[in-house]
């Protein structure tokens, strides 16, 4: 397998995806859109404190179904940049302008990622709260958060791609390599001043003092760290590289039969090479820990085995579709849910009793808690009826632009 990969590399222009019926992988888009669809699903329950366990990050060591979204989301990423790469090397693309296109694509994402941030400062009411824009504007310079989901993705997709195009095979496993050690090295050997070495809590661990050093009050609600912060980047590069191996592996002259054999043998040793590597750095979401980064790569080519199999090389798509739609926009939904949640959040309204409540508030309460409960369903289901309707709502919005070919591309 190694060998095959290696010709891929060296001749790329040659190789071609073997997928029955489409140059494009419909099994990604929908792998992308399931990703995206549980993503809206756990980031908008109707109360957060009525969610189902699962539906929750794990409090600190340790994950969740809800921990699988992110690092499937970069995984996917990483898969693309080859398959995407080999579509413009076919269409006559230069070197040149394959740079441009990742560096133009890695600077939109990363300032959508920071208006989202700034987004809420323009609806907050802090603008007439603190008395005018040069208040408002040192407000923002001195707290908005700077780290993000979308940053994140920017960053990795930025980083990986230039390994990828700098690189070859052997490189590219080199730095994959290279960057689990180099941060697992970090967080158990470099001392953190009052803590120690190799402390993993959420005060003491290496990567939240530099955080704490480097973006001071620049970070998720102004915390002393940031579950996007600097240097939990560098495993999550390692997680797009796994993605871009994958990718690669897919686009070599071999049966699709052979292709789904090989990620899903893949998938189970690297997931009980994260387990083995738990022992001594658990596995940890917020901390995006070595092993968690080896894990979820395995957990993200075990999924899609499953996927590539059932969609491309037998053809089942019906069932798939709704997905596929919700992954040809995936940026668009995420944006706007983020606009939308940010909007419901910062508005306010008098309910019944009058008191002043979120705008989320008043709906969720009006529409879901009160009529269901009423007919006897507990709290955690209310609060999921929500985030169902919420996903339902942004597929409606991804079908209509799919049926109008409204995709967004950058």
């Amino acid at each position: 397998m190694m060998g095959a990969l290696q010709d891929t590399i060296t001749k790329p222009v040659a190789a071609k995806v073997t997928a029955p019926g489409s140059a494009r992988l419909m099994s990604l888009d929908v792998f992308r859109g399931a990703t995206i669809a549980s993503m809206m699903l756990v980031n908008n329950p109707g109360s957060w404190d009525s969610i189902y366990r699962q539906l929750d990050h794990a409090e600190w060591n340790g994950w969740t179904f809800t921990d699988l979204i992110f690092p499937f989301f970069l995984w996917i990423v990483g898969v693309a940049i080859p398959l995407s790469t080999q579509k413009r090397l076919d269409g006559g693309a230069s070197r040149t302008n394959l740079w441009l296109h990742v560096v133009r694509r890695a600077a939109i994402i990363f300032g959508l990622g920071l208006f989202l941030a700034f987004f809420s400062f323009l609806i907050n009411g802090s603008y007439g709260r603190l008395g005018g824009f040069g208040p408002w504007f040192n407000e923002i310079c001195g707290t908005i958060r700077i780290p993000g989901v979308l940053q994140r993705i920017a960053v990795c997709y930025l980083i990986a791609s230039t390994i990828y195009l700098t690189t070859k095979l052997r490189g590219q496993i080199a730095w994959l390599i290279g960057l689990l050690a180099a941060y697992w090295v970090l967080m158990k050997c470099v001392p953190v001043p009052g803590h120690g070495a190799g402390v993993l809590t959420p005060e003491g661990n290496f990567s939240a003092y530099v955080d704490g050093n480097v973006l001071g009050r620049h970070t998720w609600h102004g915390a002393p760290w940031d579950p996007e912060g600097v240097i939990s980047t560098i495993p999550a590069i390692a997680t797009c590289l796994f993605g871009i191996l994958t990718g690669q592996l897919l686009l070599i002259k071999r049966s699709v039969e052979q292709k789904t054999t090989w990620v899903f043998v893949s998938g189970i040793l690297l997931i009980l090479a994260g387990a083995v590597m738990n022992i001594w750095l658990p596995i940890n979401k917020n901390l995006w820990t070595s092993s968690y980064s080896v894990f979820m790569a395995g957990m993200a080519m075990n999924v899609f085995a499953v996927f590539y199999w059932l969609v491309d090389v037998k053809g089942c798509q019906k069932w798939a579709k709704p997905f596929a739609i919700y992954g040809m926009n995936a940026i668009t939904v995420f944006m706007l849910a983020g606009v939308l949640g940010r909007i419901s959040i910062e508005k306010k309204v008098t309910d019944a009793a009058g008191k002043v409540v979120t705008l989320k508030g008043y709906l969720f309460e009006t529409c879901f808690n009160a009529p269901l409960s009423h007919l006897g369903f507990g709290p955690k289901i209310c609060s999921l009826s929500w985030a169902l309707v919420y996903v339902f709502g942004l597929y409606l919005v991804a079908y209509i632009m799919c049926r109008r070919k409204w995709f967004v591309k950058f």
